[in-house]
């Protein structure tokens, strides 16, 4: 989705506060900016990495969790 559909749709200062309770460190210069990278904007991951291995242009070896977000 748009960087401008997701300010509308998700609240930088709540998207915030629901990271950290998740236990990932969040640096963000402004929420407006923390809210257009909200994990819902994008494409599922799991998704993508089965139609990537599905096209033969890649291997899924292994899944990471993210421990920090920068925004900047």
């Amino acid at each position: 989705m748009s960087r401008t559909k997701a300010r509308k749709t998700w609240r930088g200062d709540q998207l915030l506060k629901d990271m950290e309770k998740r236990g990932i460190y969040v640096r963000s210069t402004s929420k407006p900016g923390l809210a257009e990278e909200a994990g819902g904007a994008y494409k599922n991951i799991d998704d993508v990495i089965e139609a990537a291995e599905l096209a033969g242009i890649s291997k899924p070896v292994v899944r990471l969790t993210p421990i920090g977000n920068i925004k900047g």
